[in-house]
């Protein structure tokens, strides 16, 4: 995911998809040109427009006697947006899951923006993969006690039904979810229809609130909702003026007979001050008011839900906090002194790390060589070959980072040099200075991508070293046919990954329509695949591409927000061309926010 952004618009609205670049020491001296789980080729704008006017319309509509509660008649009343307080203690689901925790993920495919769907629900069943196997299906092939199969259920509403599209929501499943008491985790839209299908009385005395007359507008508007406090952690939400659909405030009932409602993350509209129940919990229903998946950074909101999770799936979990450090762009033209000078500190800490190795350096241009073209492999650097040994003797795990981590003699999208630009996937800067993706490389195919790791895996034999067993993809770009030929040459892969429309239904929206998406643990992923988590970042001491410097004190700030997750990882990476105060200072603000360290090839 993330989540750093990728500020690229194509055909509609780009969020950024976890790519990574960075040049060798030479040039660009950034890692991540996408930082930001999201969509691209996704018009979000037009989604939040569709969406807010569906929901200004229902909410003109009069409401049928039954759902209107009114303070008038002696019947409780709505808790006040403007309600200041803080959620009430955090309690787990109310049913324990299975020993081995299957979920279903259902999502919508109907109306102008159906592909959304898709989208969301691989992003939420690349979260459920941590805990067991993960179905995922549209709404509509649900049929009655389906819910029967599985220990909990998810639903993702990105198709707002009402007007001009039919609810395509099965009557079996309204009735399903309210009846269970397995888990049900509802995230965004038609919790109304609930409501409404099962009998609005009925679902305020069993949940304590009423969705009916609950909206994604306050006082009139959507307002600017830019923080969500989970478990005392202040999560951010920074949504482009437009594309903001809202977050469903909740209509909480007060009063005799009517259940008590845990608001277990607080939003909080900045334009009036009011906050309300971003994530709530009564009986068995876990209502999260929007899809968290859009524009999504290493301290965002969408924390909430990675960590909701373990309430449905997996409650007993006992609280941990772990780290994990990797040296990234490490080729032949890497400096030995510094990776022995970086290795040396991080023995002195006991800290285990990975090494991404590039193993073939390649400037086709000779654009840092006086315009002579200039390839350099491992084997022809052997004082780099000796600095990797010392390293692996000391605590790090050998890590494939591509073959040339580059395309052709071509820019994509810097300069054809090995780690300034992507291997896998084809990009271009625009004219705003914004990163695009452009699609797969015209080659693209499984055996063209397996020939990009059988001469890499060629170049470490060579050069006398061990087989690497994980992969990270250059700039965190491939195809979906690549992602699936890197899994089949590893046992994991560390790093953020595209996910692409298509996937899970078969029916593609185009080659360029994916989700990006990166991890606070560790997944199996709707690849089928093992993903180990990179989710706080890099140290990047210049602005690049509309992003600003990281910091140390920004990678520590993330860790401090994945605190929130109860069996989470602050993994970052760090390249050793940089001096080595930085990553000390990273290092003991991680340490002291309580992480412990480990290696990644113990995950």
């Amino acid at each position: 995911m993330v989540l750093l952004l990728l500020a690229a618009l194509l055909s509609g609205t780009f969020l950024a998809a976890n790519a990574q670049a960075v040049g060798h020491g030479h040039g660009h001296g950034h890692e991540a040109v996408g930082g930001k789980s999201g969509m691209s080729h996704v018009d979000l704008k037009g989604w939040a427009k569709v969406q807010l006017k569906a929901d200004e319309a229902r909410h003109a509509k009069p409401h049928s006697k039954g759902s209107a509660l009114s303070a008038a008649a002696g019947l409780p009343v709505r808790t006040a947006t403007a309600l200041t307080r803080q959620a009430a203690l955090l309690r787990p689901a109310p049913v324990a899951a299975a020993a081995d925790p299957t979920t279903l993920v259902l999502y919508d495919t109907a109306g102008p923006y159906g592909q959304l769907g898709e989208l969301y629900a691989m992003a939420t069943a690349n979260l459920a993969g941590h805990f067991g196997t993960v179905t995922a299906k549209p709404v509509q092939q649900y049929t009655a006690g389906m819910i029967n199969s599985y220990s909990a259920v998810i639903y993702l509403g990105s198709t707002y039904y009402g007007g001009d599209i039919p609810d395509a929501i099965p009557a079996a499943f309204y009735a399903d979810a309210a009846a269970s008491t397995k888990p049900v985790i509802w995230v965004g839209d038609n919790i109304w229809n609930m409501a409404n299908s099962t009998g609005v009385t009925a679902f305020t005395q069993k949940y304590g609130w009423d969705p009916t007359t609950s909206y994604y507008e306050d006082g009139g508007s959507i307002g600017t909702v830019t923080q969500v406090t989970y478990k005392n952690q202040a999560l951010t939400r920074n949504i482009p003026a437009g594309q903001d659909g809202g977050v469903l405030r909740p209509n909480v009932l007060t009063g005799t007979g009517y259940p008590a409602v845990t608001r277990l993350a607080e939003g909080l509209d900045t334009s009036n001050g009011h906050t309300f129940g971003w994530a709530i919990r009564s009986s068995n229903l876990t209502y999260i008011g929007e899809i968290p998946f859009a524009y999504v950074s290493e301290s965002d909101r969408v924390i909430v839900i990675e960590d909701l999770m373990f309430d449905a799936l997996a409650p007993a979990t006992t609280e941990r906090h772990r780290a994990v450090v990797r040296l990234e762009d490490i080729s032949p033209d890497s400096d030995p002194t510094e990776l022995r000078t970086t290795a040396d500190y991080l023995k002195s800490q006991n800290i285990p790390y990975g090494i991404n190795v590039i193993p073939t350096y390649t400037d086709p241009n000779g654009y840092y060589n006086n315009g002579v073209p200039q390839t350099i492999t491992l084997a022809q650097r052997p004082q780099v070959v000796s600095a990797l040994k010392y390293m692996l003797a000391r605590g790090a795990v050998l890590m494939d980072h591509g073959y040339t981590h580059q395309y052709s003699n071509i820019a994509n999208p810097y300069d054809g040099v090995t780690g300034d630009d992507f291997e896998f996937y084809r990009a271009h800067v625009d004219a705003a200075n914004n990163v695009v993706y452009d699609g797969p490389v015209a080659e693209d195919s499984t055996v063209w991508a397996q020939s990009r790791i059988t001469s890499a895996l060629a170049q470490f034999t060579a050069a006398g070293l061990p087989k690497p067993t994980l992969w990270t993809t250059p700039h965190y770009a491939g195809s979906a046919a690549d992602y699936k030929v890197f899994s089949s040459n590893f046992s994991a892969r560390l790093e953020r990954s595209l996910y692409f429309s298509g996937t899970l239904s078969g029916n593609s929206a185009g080659p360029n329509v994916f989700i990006g998406q990166f991890f606070p643990y560790v997944v199996k992923d709707v690849y089928g695949t093992k993903v180990l988590p990179e989710d706080i970042g890099n140290y990047e001491p210049v602005a690049y591409n509309n992003h600003p410097p990281r910091l140390p004190a920004d990678l520590i700030a993330a860790a401090k927000a994945n605190l929130a997750v109860r069996d989470g990882f602050a993994s970052f990476f760090y390249h050793p061309y940089y001096p080595t105060q930085p990553l000390k200072d990273t290092i003991d603000g991680i340490k002291a926010l309580g992480y412990t360290f480990v290696s990644p090839s113990s995950l």
